[in-house]
């Protein structure tokens, strides 16, 4: 199965997840009494958008490469992630007014029930992050990154949510506004969560060259290159899945411009083989003397 058809099924899994989810939280949220977990419901309801826009996003920059794209449709990966920062930003915000409001409007206690509900709730999104997580490290997707990334701050939701109904219930009267109050404090989580996927996909669009052990990798793989005595500069830029690389390599300054052309194909044909995350790769040639010095350019 190729990454783009693996990304798009971990998000499907995600929105399934999540829509199932924001139905079984108001549900108990409305019976049960607490605001907590209708906010924590109607966070769960952005997060089935955002796997929308996702889904999308993933959709478009697994586009091969065309005329006016030659380096592909990865780019929109990162965009997507904005949006979905986004969706993140008014599920926080969203929250934090409504539970502002409902601190100053009399309300009943929660039911003990709905604990048990918001247990089995964040054990299940504990699941998720970890498994879409290790599904972004596989693929390099930043995008499903933000998606496990939306399972953790729902699991925190949920956690604040536990602990605020947990003291309603056990507080008794005067201490019904804990969930509310415990909502708030999810907020402040979400907002740092949504700083950890966009910084990241910040760095993507910016052509962020931060990849010290692919470029380890990449000078190492070069020396195995019969005729490449030493490689210079090495810049990556990631698109999507894929990482762009530019790389400067030395060769006998004696040899034709056929052998160094020969050397950088050898050198290509061997980087996309033993790396194939890579995608357009440009190697560019330097001539050495025979003493190994670098020709100096005039």
């Amino acid at each position: 199965m190729s990454k783009s058809k693996l990304a798009i099924r971990t998000v499907i899994f995600s929105m399934i997840g999540n829509a199932g989810l924001a139905v079984i939280k108001f549900l108990a949220g409305f019976f049960g009494n607490s605001f907590a977990l209708i906010a924590d419901s109607i966070e769960s309801l952005l997060d089935v958008f955002a796997s929308i826009l996702v889904l999308i996003g993933l959709r478009y920059a697994a586009r091969p490469a065309d005329e006016n794209h030659p380096y592909g449709h990865g780019k929109a990966e990162p965009l997507i992630t904005f949006l979905v920062v986004g969706f993140l930003i008014i599920s926080a915000a969203t929250i934090a007014y409504q539970a502002i409001q409902n601190i100053h409007t009399p309300h009943p206690r929660p039911e003990n029930w709905t604990l048990l509900v918001l247990g089995a709730i964040i054990i299940w999104k504990e699941i998720s992050f970890q498994w879409v997580m290790a599904r972004s490290k596989k693929l390099k997707s930043s995008s499903l990154k933000a998606e496990a990334w939306h399972h953790r701050s729902d699991a925190i939701t949920s956690i604040a949510a536990f602990i605020g109904i947990l003291v309603a219930v056990f507080g008794g009267e005067g201490f019904e506004v804990a969930d509310d109050y415990a909502a708030l404090i999810a907020v402040a989580f979400i907002l740092y969560n949504c700083y950890r996927i966009f910084r990241p996909a910040l760095g993507e669009v910016m052509d962020e060259d931060n990849h010290i052990e692919l470029t380890a990798e990449i000078r190492k793989i070069a020396l195995t290159v019969q005729g490449v005595q030493e490689t210079e500069k090495c810049y990556i830029r990631k698109a999507g899945m894929k990482y762009h690389v530019d790389l400067h390599a030395h060769v006998d300054g004696e040899l034709s411009v056929r052998q160094g052309h020969d050397i950088a194909h050898d050198l290509q044909d061997t980087l996309r083989k033993q790396l194939p995350e890579l995608g357009h790769i440009l190697i560019h040639i330097e001539p050495t003397e025979t003493n190994g010095t670098m020709l100096v350019k005039k």
